[in-house]
């Protein structure tokens, strides 16, 4: 069975950071294309980053240069590292392999 589990959502203050971790079992990650989605309250969802098997990664440019995605090929796992957030970072975040989906952690970034 295919599962993706997030974690490390929270409340952090603008300007703050905080690292998301999807664990994934059922599959190899180093042979498959992972991507962050966020859903902010009322809006739809958002690609946020996203990296390949080959390990290329890609942000889009609401994120460029505050957040990172990376992989633990090990671990089976992938990060999404968030720096100088903002509060219009708010939202459910959800880690996606096609056709998979985690069940999201909440991120509010607010003073």
């Amino acid at each position: 069975e295919v599962q993706l589990v997030e974690s490390g959502g929270g409340l952090v203050q603008p300007g703050g950071s905080l690292r998301l971790s999807c664990a994934a079992s059922g599959f190899t990650i180093g042979s498959s294309s992972l991507s962050w989605v966020r859903q902010a309250p009322g809006k739809g969802p958002e690609w946020v980053s996203g990296i390949i098997s080959g390990g290329s990664t890609y942000n889009a440019d609401s994120v460029k240069g505050r957040f990172t995605i990376s992989r633990d090929n090990a671990k089976n796992t992938v990060y999404l590292q968030m720096n100088s957030l903002k509060p219009e970072d708010t939202a459910v975040y959800y880690c996606n392999s096609d056709p998979w989906w985690g069940q999201g952690t909440q991120v509010t970034v607010s003073s």
